[in-house]
């Protein structure tokens, strides 16, 4: 099972050029970690039972009941983020660092014993801001290998623009009488590179409603409008440096992606006091139902050949590609329990479930049923645990946390787990407050780079690349109340 999971996984990544949507995309968009204020990624997140937070209204929404007085919030930080990449026994890294915006929002409470509160603003929910450098000798196969292989007994007139087409108009493969194709370096023996760069992130826009009854029970909903900016470049280069092919020299491939898209989701909460010292939580979230993705990419080759004793250059470039499309991402539970330890602070838990084989890929000239397959085969739950503590001495507050997020992978396909460690510090008055967090997430996740059958057996060979992800965040709230 593991065995044809990982091919299915490896083939699928393959044809990624041939045609833009697919699992790896419902995945991205599905995945998400909120940023919100200083003091909710100080306490790793675990804030669902907790509430007067803004925060909490993208969690749990009936945190919002909890808000004694109206207040405004601003949360600026800086990431910075390293991406170390183990290939055929190369070890590199790189890095990069963004300015953002954790979060921004308003909450109205109206006061008195029956208090009704409002609020919107927005959260960032997921960060694409990332730069990763692959290396290697590769001495088995070649990406023209799998461009040999999905042109084989197709006519030149037809082959995918994105992809072998442009490897056919680079003179990199050629094909016989009988439309089979070839390439110099099928079988390896080339360096490899790398570079990837992608920006952006997912802003969801929050509205939110909230009360309480007898300041026992508290409940809220919140309406959540997602909105999507993802661009990915990949320069894909390879070299003979062996001198091991009479004609190839060298080859480049150059993608650009660029994603927008904008959704809708509801999100419904309740907390309930139990005695003094106890809080529990718990929320629904809709799937994220997105009508509106659209996806642009256009693709470049460029190769340096060596024919009749002469350096030829040659270069294609693939139309722009578009695409219309709708995603819908997984619903969500959240649970969650407080222990209040009276004006001195408190420690909580969250559990959050997220079924990923349930992301849906569609559009009215497509129906997706390989890829979504794809999700359902290669996908599974994801089970995601955070813990958080704070403790009060006069005005200041000492917070830490820690979160352990659940693989949405399969077994034997990828790790994907990744760690959550915090701390942070704040000083609060009557009518306003300042908080600092210092989070630092770690994640291992493997890159597939390609698939080709490794004759005679047919077997397929997926050459990988092992990633290891960091972040180091930094970010301050300023809050006011009125």
């Amino acid at each position: 099972m593991k065995l044809r999971l990982f091919v299915t996984t490896g083939l699928l990544l393959s044809t990624l050029w041939l045609f833009s949507q697919n699992q790896e995309d419902a995945l991205r968009f599905s995945k998400t970690s909120m940023t919100g204020t200083a003091r909710y990624m100080a306490t790793g997140g675990a804030f669902g039972a907790i509430g007067a937070d803004f925060s909490a209204i993208g969690v749990n929404p009936a945190g919002i009941g909890m808000f004694r007085k109206s207040e405004f919030v601003l949360t600026p930080l800086i990431n910075f983020q390293k991406t170390e990449v183990s290939y055929f026994n190369e070890l590199h890294s790189d890095d990069k660092y963004n300015l953002g915006l954790g979060n921004i929002g308003f909450v109205y409470s109206s006061g008195g014993s029956s208090r009704i509160q409002f609020g919107f603003g927005y959260n960032r929910i997921n960060n694409f801001n990332n730069r990763a450098y692959i290396k290697g000798y590769n001495d088995n196969s070649s990406l023209l290998s799998n461009y040999v292989h999905q042109a084989d007994y197709i006519h030149p007139d037809n082959l995918d623009p994105f992809s072998t087409q442009l490897a056919y108009d680079s003179w990199l493969i050629w094909e016989d009488e009988n439309m089979f194709y070839n390439n110099d370096a099928y079988w390896g023996h080339i360096m490899q590179e790398e570079k990837i760069i992608t920006e952006g992130s997912m802003r969801e826009v929050l509205f939110s409603f909230g009360s309480d009854y007898n300041d026992v029970f508290y409940f809220g909903a919140t309406v959540g409008i997602p909105i999507i900016r993802y661009n990915y470049e990949s320069v894909f280069s390879e070299t003979d440096p062996e001198n091991k092919y009479p004609e190839f020299i060298s080859m480049k491939r150059r993608e650009i992606i660029e994603t927008r898209g904008t959704g809708v989701n509801l999100k419904l909460g309740a907390i309930g006091r139990v005695g003094k010292w106890l809080r529990l939580g718990v929320a629904f979230h809709t799937p994220t139902y997105y009508s509106n993705m659209e996806d642009k990419w256009r693709v470049s080759m460029d190769s340096e050949l060596f024919i009749d004793n002469e350096i030829i250059k040659r270069s294609a470039e693939s139309p722009r590609g578009s695409f219309k499309y709708e995603l819908t991402t997984p619903m969500k539970a959240i649970g969650s329990a407080s222990l209040l330890l009276g004006k001195s602070g408190f420690i909580s838990a969250e559990y959050e479930f997220a079924d990923y084989t349930e992301a849906k890929l569609n559009s009215s000239d497509y129906k997706f049923e390989s890829e979504n397959k794809n999700i359902r085969d290669s996908y599974t739950a994801a089970h995601n645990l955070r813990f958080g503590t704070e403790w009060r001495i006069s005005d200041i507050y000492f917070r830490g946390g820690y979160a352990l997020l659940g693989s949405p992978y399969k077994s034997g396909i990828n790790t994907g787990k990744s760690t959550q460690t915090s701390l942070g510090l704040g000083f609060r008055q009557h009518d306003y407050y300042i908080d600092f967090a210092w989070v630092n997430t770690k994640m291992k996740e493997n890159r597939y780079m390609y698939s080709v059958p490794s004759d005679p057996e047919l077997e397929f060979f997926t050459p990988v690349a092992k990633q290891n992800f960091s972040e180091q965040m930094y970010m301050l709230t300023l809050g006011w109340r009125f």
